[in-house]
């Protein structure tokens, strides 16, 4: 199976070789076909602490690194 990858934006770099991203994904409510909008926040592993607060980043999933940390940071985004 296919590692999945996810691009968002960096809410916090607070803790040390971990940043926090928000993934937001819209999609069309199935009874009402409105669009709707919901993100979710994801730890990611930031080796060397290159990221801070407002960078464009890829996720790459990967076994759990901690806790709470199953996804790696692979590179900026360009958008």
């Amino acid at each position: 199976m296919p590692k999945r990858i996810l691009q968002g934006v960096v809410v916090s770099d607070k803790t040390d070789k971990t940043v926090v991203v928000r993934v937001d994904r819209r999609f069309t409510h199935p009874l009402y076909k409105k669009t709707v909008r919901r993100s979710k926040r994801y730890q990611a592993h930031d080796e060397t602490n290159r990221h801070s607060v407002g960078d464009i980043v890829r996720i790459e999933e990967c076994p759990p690194i901690s806790k709470s940390k199953s996804w790696r940071v692979l590179e900026d985004a360009q958008a």
